[in-house]
Parts: structure tokens; C-alpha cells; sequence
């Protein structure tokens, strides 16, 4: 029997990255975990591909309020460069703009929440968009 293929969101940060995940068929994207950028990461990514099954990795992509490109959304393409050269698996890229603001607001309030929770959460927002603009018949990991 077939593993079962995941696709893996990420929400690249200069200090963290959150993950998200959702089945292909079930399209429930939900917070995973969220990793340290570290010299490591490449590899801390290849692993959970490999150990989610993932099919397919979305990477988020910022843009600045005008829609133009900024250092970050640079940065989030050099990052999915990377990505390619490492995964075996298809790696894309999807608007992330205001996730991570939609994030904290989703979140139920607690004081010194850590900030990978709303990484996280941001990465399954984008995942959830990601979902929305292709129909369960496009994506295909």
C-alpha cells in the first residue's frame, strides 16, 4: 500500500520557520511544528519530507502592502532555491501576505505566547490558501 501524500507549508523567517501539512485528499491544513533557521535547517526539512511523506512543499511568499517585492520576499525566493536543489519533491511558492498578523488573531490570547505558534499557524494559513486557489483536481504532490 502507497503512503499517503502530504503537502508541507512553510512560513520562512530569518530566525524561525514555521510548518504546516495537510493530506491532498482531506485538505485540512493544520499546524505541525515550527523549526530553528539554523545551518541545519536544509537538512531539518529534507527529514519531515521524508517522515510526513510529503509530495509537495509551498513556501510562503511576502510581499510588501503595494504588492511589490521586498528583502524578505527575496530572501523567501533564495530560500525556495535552496529548497530545490536539496527535495525531490516539487517546490512552489504562495502569497503569505498578512498571515502571520491573521495568525496572532487566531490564536486564543495567552500572555509570552511563543512566536513559533503563530509561525506555525501562519504556515497553515498560507497552506489553506495554497488549498483555495487549487482545486483538489491541481494539485497533485
Amino acid at each position: 500500500m502507497a503512503a499517503p501524500e502530504y503537502i508541507l507549508a512553510l512560513d520562512y523567517g530569518e530566525r524561525r520557520v514555521g510548518v504546516a501539512i495537510a493530506h491532498t485528499i482531506a485538505r485540512l491544513p493544520h499546524p505541525l511544528t515550527t523549526l530553528t533557521n539554523s545551518e541545519t535547517l536544509l537538512t531539518d526539512i529534507t527529514q519531515l519530507v521524508l517522515r510526513e511523506h510529503a509530495g509537495l512543499v509551498i513556501v510562503g511568499l511576502p510581499r510588501g502592502m503595494d504588492g511589490g517585492y521586498t528583502d524578505q520576499t527575496r530572501a523567501a525566493e533564495a530560500f525556495a532555491d535552496k529548497l530545490r536543489g536539496v527535495l525531490e519533491v516539487p517546490v512552489a511558492l504562495a502569497d503569505e501576505t498578512l498571515t502571520s498578523v491573521d495568525a496572532e488573531a487566531s490564536l486564543p490570547y495567552q500572555k509570552n505566547r511563543p512566536k513559533g505558534d503563530i509561525d506555525a499557524m501562519a504556515a497553515s494559513l498560507i497552506l489553506e490558501r495554497y488549498l483555495v486557489d487549487h482545486p483538489a483536481g491541481e494539485v497533485r504532490a
